[in-house]
C-alpha cells in the first residue's frame, strides 16, 4: 500500500515598505470639473466649460480634426444635449 504525502504550501505575505509612499488608486476615468457644460466626444464626456461657446468652439475643432466623430455640447442644467456639426461652406 502506497502512502501519499502531502505537499505543504507555502504562502508569502508582504507587507509594505513604512518608507515608500502610498500611492492613489489608479482610476480610468478622470473626474471632471464642476462646468454647466460638458464636451462630448462618442457619448464620453471629455471636458467641462462654464460657458456655451467655449465648449462649441472645442467641440467645433475636434470635428473640423475628425468628422466622423459624434461631438456634442451637454448642458448639465438644463439636461440639454447640442449635436456640434462643421459648418456648410
Amino acid at each position: 500500500m502506497a502512502t501519499t504525502r502531502r505537499r505543504e504550501s507555502k504562502t508569502m505575505t508582504l507587507t509594505p515598505d513604512p518608507e515608500e509612499p502610498v500611492q492613489d488608486p489608479i482610476t480610468p476615468h478622470k473626474r471632471l470639473e464642476s462646468g454647466r457644460f460638458r464636451l462630448q466626444v462618442d457619448r464620453q464626456m471629455k471636458e467641462s466649460y462654464a460657458t456655451s461657446e467655449a465648449a462649441e468652439a472645442a467641440g467645433l475643432a475636434i470635428k473640423k480634426a475628425y468628422p466622423l466623430l459624434h461631438v456634442a455640447v451637454y448642458d448639465g442644467v438644463d439636461g440639454v444635449t447640442k449635436a456640434i456639426e462643421i459648418p456648410a461652406a
